[in-house]
């Protein structure tokens, strides 16, 4: 297995990813969360940060395949409130699913952490990271327990590979958009960044 990266940047220097990131189109906010950090508070308040390498966008209610599509529920009440907080479900009674909301409010759009660092698959993730249904409707910040960071990588498009979204082939014509974004982790360490030679 490959060990997370480590941060590019001090991590005092870092800043999470504000309110102000999420809102915006799903699509743009799935392909922009590659190669930003995903913070877990860790053991005797120490951090961990894995690498975000694969995402789902799932974009309102013309979507087919996104929760919200039928109308707002108790299950999917929180994707219809404000970007930069959690969606968090159990699917098929096993696996917590970890999802950020995104766009205007009242709008159910969210993108799907499907991989970051060594844990690939969502139900994998929140397992491996202990996350469950006790941050759904949290904000995505320090205070709220889970955030996202900026690694100061910057992911060049020839990277990024698109493919339809896993799971969803029920949504028609919908279950082949090309809405589920790929980084191969390995290959990030090769980009050059801001004042560092590639590595």
């Amino acid at each position: 297995m490959m060990p997370d990266m480590t941060p590019p940047a001090h991590p005092r220097h870092s800043r999470p990813l504000g309110a102000d990131s999420f809102a915006r189109p799903a699509d743009a906010v799935a392909r922009d969360l590659l190669g930003t950090w995903l913070v877990v508070p860790g053991p005797r308040g120490r951090q961990e940060r894995h690498l975000v390498c694969e995402t789902e966008a799932y974009l309102g209610g013309h979507d087919l395949a996104c929760h919200g599509s039928k109308g707002m529920t108790k299950r999917n009440a929180t994707m219809f409130g404000p970007a930069g907080h959690w969606y968090v479900y159990l699917c098929y009674g096993m696996h917590w699913m970890l999802n950020i909301v995104t766009g205007p409010v009242g709008v159910p759009a969210a993108v799907l952490i499907r991989g970051v660092g060594d844990h690939v698959g969502p139900g994998r993730l929140t397992k491996a990271l202990g996350i469950d249904g006790s941050l759904d409707g949290q904000a995505a910040t320090r205070k709220g327990g889970l955030w996202f960071e900026a690694s100061g990588i910057r992911v060049p498009p020839q990277l990024i590979e698109r493919t339809p979204r896993i799971g969803v082939g029920y949504a028609g014509a919908w279950a082949e958009k090309p809405l589920r974004f790929v980084v191969d982790p390995r290959r990030l360490p090769t980009i050059t960044l801001p004042g560092r030679e590639p590595s």
